[in-house]
């Protein structure tokens, strides 16, 4: 009747599939994103001068 303690390490598989999962989203979405952001930055950088 000895009860045995578990491991209490956590899912590390799941943690770096989720990690690498939104890198991944982030990097997609700066690929979409960027030259608008370009742009934008650009025309409130020209606006102040």
């Amino acid at each position: 009747m000895h009860k045995r303690h578990h491991d209490q390490r956590g899912d590390v598989p799941g943690w770096v599939l989720i990690t690498i999962m939104t890198i991944s989203i982030g990097v997609a979405l700066w690929g979409i994103a960027q030259p608008q952001l370009v742009g934008i930055l650009q025309s409130a950088l020209n606006s102040v001068r």
